[in-house]
């Protein structure tokens, strides 16, 4: 069973091509913001998937159409991927240090999206990422992939590692309930459905 897909998005804003597998695979990111290229090579690793990215954006008005609509493409993709859901363990959780940072996700692939985000994230920017960007697309992956995601940083002072501590966390969370369960015979959920 393939679980892979590839989406392109085009808007006045941005134009994306990615491509996803759930599977594994290389990855090559370039959206024209560091940080952000940095963080979804961090997410492909320990994610243990294949991604590609390809984005071009209005970076002189800042990374935040950029980083949101990579959100939605890769939200996308893996909703797309997952197919009917059969199979899967459904939920995943990771708890991640960073140095002195801590990161903690826990998802469920419900079908129902929803986000909630604590971080008290220092107000700053990194080579051009501004801090709040990191809610920005964890909301846009959950609202397109119909996640019910979790994040939390416990700890930590140091912006860029209290970011990659919630990257790795969603990264190692993903890989876990995007997996195959060898026990679960169908669609993990009563209704028959996610």
């Amino acid at each position: 069973m393939s679980r892979e897909a590839s989406k392109d998005r085009t808007t006045k804003e941005t134009q994306i091509r990615l491509r996803l597998d759930l599977d594994g695979g290389d990855a090559s990111i370039s959206t024209g913001v560091g940080f952000l290229d940095h963080m979804l090579e961090l997410l492909a690793r320990h994610g243990r998937i294949g991604l590609e990215v390809e984005a071009s954006g209005d970076l002189e008005t800042g990374a935040h159409h950029t980083t949101e609509d990579v959100g939605i493409v890769f939200g996308q993709a893996l909703d797309e991927a997952l197919g009917d859901r059969s199979g899967i363990r459904r939920y995943g959780s990771a708890l991640v240090p960073m140095d002195e940072s801590l990161g903690e996700c826990a998802i469920d692939i419900s079908g129902r999206p929803y986000c909630a985000f604590d971080a008290s994230l220092p107000d700053t920017s990194i080579a051009g990422f501004d801090t709040e960007l990191t809610e920005e697309f964890f909301r846009a992956v959950a609202n397109s992939a119909k996640l019910t995601m979790h994040i939390w940083v416990r700890s930590g002072t140091n912006a860029h590692h209290m970011i990659e501590a919630c990257f790795k966390a969603f990264a190692r969370a993903l890989r876990e309930a995007v997996s195959i369960d060898p026990d679960e015979p169908g669609i993990p959920s009563t209704k028959g459905t996610l």
